[in-house]
């Protein structure tokens, strides 16, 4: 049998430090080697029993858990879930932690709490140890600024066409980066539709944070949207897949019900399969961080009918789960730095003549 996977628990309620312990412990790879009633016994407990991986309250007394998050992760950085109460209600609160370097949210009732944590035990289980794989270290990475330098406006005009679009995917790991490289884009930049993997509920908030950081205006899509240049589109968690469909000069975003695809709804590899249909030789697609292989034939996809295709690369992912099958897959024709993604979408669809369709 090998290692098992060492957790902290961290949270004021006894209760709940108690329900986790002992749900978390029914798996025989993992062991809590600890289980803490506030950030300040965390800490003690984090410099002398370097855990794997932390489960983490937001709302405790004596440190909130987004503070005391932003402290370990510049000094100890570890593979972090939240489980809150608190997630839901406060979603400005849960994109902070997040952007912070938390790989995963899991919210839970303020009634019945045990109840409710004990119906969903296997899918925490599995949570926390898909976590342990995350290179968390990999969030202090600094910007290559001159790799990360923006095609500024200027050079870019041709872009302001609706018939080039660019196509992004992620999921764990993926709320921070995408806060990184969306300011990044010109105003003058093609449509950009995301697929980031998150909870119902958060991609609005998430949209608005990604706004007020960004040159382009970023929405959460919604069914129906004129896809226009210099505007990016957030694909709604957790209840449709979202897709894109050419209407006559236009391009617009189909949000459709479905089962998940690769375990996940909305799914990369939905959208990246509509852009290999709709878009084709016009787009320029990039899968980065996340957990699974949700994209990687999505990608393939869009590789075939034209499209230029990347990968995050494994330097700077937090996890290489999803572009690492595009790379199995012989996906993308290159593996990029975080910071060099932006620059790399821009200027593969600057190379090329446009093509319409």
């Amino acid at each position: 049998m090998g290692q098992k996977t060492r957790v902290m628990v961290v949270d004021d309620s006894a209760l709940m430090r108690n329900v986790l312990t002992r749900l978390l412990e029914t798996d025989a790879d993992i062991e809590v080697v600890h289980a803490a009633k506030d950030p300040i016994d965390a800490q003690a407990a984090l410099e002398k029993k370097h855990p794997d991986v932390i489960t983490l309250d937001i709302e405790m007394p004596k440190m909130d858990g987004v503070t005391f998050l932003k402290k370990f992760m510049s000094t100890q950085p570890t593979p972090t879930i939240i489980i809150s109460s608190h997630a839901e209600t406060g979603k400005k609160i849960t994109i902070e932690a997040l952007e912070a370097g938390a790989v995963d949210i899991i919210t839970k009732p303020k009634v019945g709490v045990a109840r409710h944590l004990e119906s969903v035990a296997e899918d925490i289980i599995r949570r926390v140890k898909s976590a342990a794989r995350s290179n968390v270290k990999a969030i202090n990475i600094p910007f290559n600024t001159s790799s990360s330098r923006t095609i500024d406006n200027n050079s870019t005009k041709q872009y302001r066409t609706s018939h080039q679009i660019i196509g992004i995917g992620a999921s764990t790991g993926g709320v921070e980066q995408l806060a990184r490289i969306l300011p990044m884009f010109p105003l003058s930049s093609p449509a950009i539709l995301i697929c980031q993997h998150m909870p119902e509920g958060f991609t609005s908030t998430f949209a608005k944070r990604l706004n007020s950081l960004s040159q382009i205006r970023v929405k959460e899509a919604e069914d129906g949207d004129r896809i226009e240049p210099g505007t990016a589109f957030l694909a709604p968690g957790g209840t449709r897949h979202m897709q894109v469909k050419h209407v006559g000069n236009m391009y617009h975003v189909v949000l459709t019900e479905g089962e998940k695809v690769s375990f996940n709804r909305p799914s990369v590899d939905v959208l990246f399969e509509s852009i290999a249909k709709q878009v084709g030789s016009n787009s320029a697609c990039v899968l980065m961080t996340g957990m699974g292989r949700d994209g990687a034939q999505g990608l393939l996809k869009c590789r075939e009918n034209g499209g230029k295709t990347f990968i995050e690369n494994e330097r700077s992912c937090v996890v290489f789960g999803m572009p690492g099958e595009a790379q199995r897959l012989g996906a993308a024709s290159d593996a990029l730095n975080l910071e060099q993604i932006p620059n790399r979408l821009l200027a593969a669809l600057n190379r090329d003549k446009l093509k319409t369709n």
